[in-house]
């Protein structure tokens, strides 16, 4: 099968991790990946950066601001969606300590970064880039949107430079898939992975 093809049909958002670091020319090979994505005809050149986050202290900082949101959307659903509340725990109450159901304990967190208006688009062909690539190069990775939920941190928002004008596009997750995982999680995990279904195509 052609290289390009197999990474897309095997790409699959991984929430468990080996806590192996992931060498530095890779994540730069991933990230040029991500630069070489198209973008909207509105920009000149490409609209994103990037900020990679391996240090243990400020992912815990990323993890305890987003949190709360998770936290907020899931009691949400107690009531209001019983089986969609089950499936959005069952992870949670799967895991082991320290239990990271945002970022999943990553070994790293790649930040895209672009204009908060008129940025969606050509920032989202950037990501799809840099999930193939890592895909390709042995490594797993998810895009999660909670991840995005640390504007209430100004020590974070001063790390990340993030700018009035700027949103996250992303994060996306990287790191190697974890090869031995506990039943409960494998169960869980199990349960909130996506249906994938055929095509609906329409020829003219």
């Amino acid at each position: 099968m052609n290289p390009v093809i197999e990474a897309i049909n095997n790409r699959r958002s991984v929430r468990a991790y080996e806590q192996k670091p992931i060498p530095k020319d890779i994540i730069n090979t991933i990230i040029e990946a991500g630069n070489q994505a198209p973008y909207t005809s509105m920009t000149r050149s490409q609209p994103w950066r990037f900020v990679v986050v391996q240090n243990p202290e400020f992912k815990q900082k990323l993890f305890q601001t987003a949190f709360p949101f998770w936290k907020n959307a899931i009691d949400g659903m107690k009531e209001a969606a019983p089986e969609l509340y089950k499936m959005a725990t069952c992870l949670y109450d799967a895991m082991d300590e320290p239990k990271d159901v945002i970022y999943y304990n990553a070994p790293a967190i790649l930040f895209v970064i672009g204009p908060a208006s008129g940025g969606a688009t050509s920032c989202a062909l950037a990501c799809e880039n840099i999930m193939i690539a890592a895909q390709s190069l042995g490594l797993g990775s998810c895009y999660v949107g909670f991840g995005a939920m640390i504007k209430g941190n100004a020590e974070v928002i001063q790390a990340l430079e993030l700018k009035e004008d700027e949103a996250i596009y992303g994060p996306i997750l990287l790191g190697y898939p974890k090869v031995n995982i506990s039943t409960e999680v494998a169960n869980a995990l199990e349960k909130i992975g996506p249906i994938k279904k055929e095509p609906v195509t329409k020829w003219i």
